[in-house]
């Protein structure tokens, strides 16, 4: 049953709900707003939300306006006297409300009300993940070739998605999507480049001036081929300004410095230059050393709480586990191999719960190499 929250500063009015539809549906109930508020922050989801429009301490167009930034896929649904019918109309053009409801309004025409509602909460929650699913598995699908293409990247782009991810989370982003793909896809322009410029640019090799021209390219030939994707725009221009720095340095050469430069773009310098140093210096001391050196680059804020993060990542040990000893949160040190030599996970790649369970069902068909080197955190 999809879970439905009443709120409402009237008891009886939620006993009348809880009693009329707890067949239906599973019923909840808050007897205000900021109750409720504070269930939805930590976590609680619900398919629909109905509110009184008058409730002490904040109204319900109010309330689910914040609903609303909270979580958008809910459906919202008012319920108002006739004296509130212009802030109901407010609500619903403001696009707080999928519907108002006046009372009184009868079971039956609340029951069927509600149903409309999932159904909408159905609608919006199927095409998300549809998108979503095919989007990623088109994503992974790309960032397997260019990995084919140049295989030392593999491992690498693993590091990134997970450090990007981890700034993009310090910064409360709402659209994670968007910076793990731009993760994922940062370096696909490299597919334009010779092994002999990616080898020296890894080694800190000086680039002929032609080498510079065509290295320069390849954030806009990436940013070129994902905004011909839809949706993808921003991600777009994420990797477009991947080489861009804080100071205005770097392409593109447009004049943006500072906070002017996209988020994503920011994330990217900090942590694909951080890598390149890494790979050159062997030590992160050595790698956020190079990051200090040119300061000016990167944003203040992001060095802060990337190097928050390097200091936890410092406490990861190796360990060797079996596959029932796996967690979620571990990373693999080595690569997952299957013992013909097919490999099954990159190493550097976070565990999660489905790895997991991919691995379980692989086991049953291969044979796997055991234990697995993983990183734990100390």
């Amino acid at each position: 049953m999809h879970k439905i929250l009443f709120v409402d500063d009237e008891q009886n009015i939620l006993s009348s709900m809880r009693r009329q539809f707890r067949k239906t549906f599973e019923v909840h109930t808050e007897t205000s707003p900021e109750s409720a508020l504070t269930k939805i922050r930590e976590g609680e989801r619900f398919a629909v939300i109905v509110s009184d429009y008058r409730m002490p301490g904040m109204n319900g167009v109010e309330f689910l306006g914040h609903v609303r930034k909270l979580c958008p896929d809910t459906t919202r649904v008012m319920l108002t006297g006739f004296a509130d019918l212009d802030n109901a109309i407010k609500a619903v053009n403001d696009g707080n409300v999928f519907r108002f409801l006046t009372k009184p309004c009868s079971e039956t025409k609340m029951r069927d009300n509600l149903r409309q509602a999932v159904r909408q909460y159905e609608l919006v929650t199927a095409k998300k993940i549809l998108l979503e699913k095919t989007l990623k598995g088109s994503i992974e699908l790309v960032t397997e070739i260019t990995q084919l293409v140049h295989p030392e990247s593999g491992a690498n782009s693993n590091v990134v998605k997970r450090q990007v991810t981890f700034l993009a989370k310090k910064k409360q982003v709402k659209d994670m999507w968007r910076y793990e793909i731009a993760a994922m896809l940062c370096q696909l322009g490299s597919v334009v480049l010779p092994d002999k410029v990616i080898a020296k640019r890894m080694n800190g090799e000086e680039l002929t001036p032609e080498e510079v021209q065509l290295y320069e390219m390849h954030p806009m030939v990436a940013q070129g081929l994902i905004s011909k994707l839809p949706r993808l725009e921003k991600v777009g221009e994420m990797v477009e300004y991947q080489m861009k720095g804080f100071d205005g340095s770097g392409i593109p050469r447009d004049g943006v410095e500072g906070e002017d430069i996209p988020l994503g773009g920011r994330i990217l310098k900090i942590v694909l230059d951080y890598n390149i140093f890494l790979s050159r210096e062997g030590s992160t001391q050595a790698a956020f050393k190079m990051l200090e050196d040119n300061y000016d680059q990167y944003d203040p804020e992001l060095m802060y709480y990337f190097e928050g993060m390097l200091g936890v990542e410092a406490r990861y040990v190796v360990r060797e586990v079996a596959m029932h000893d796996l967690e979620p949160g571990m990373i693999f040190y080595q690569d997952v191999v299957s013992d013909q030599g097919a490999l099954l996970f990159r190493k550097s790649l976070e565990i999660d719960k489905s790895k997991i369970d991919r691995l379980a069902m692989y086991a049953k068909k291969i044979k796997i190499k055991e234990p697995f080197k993983v990183l734990v955190p100390g």
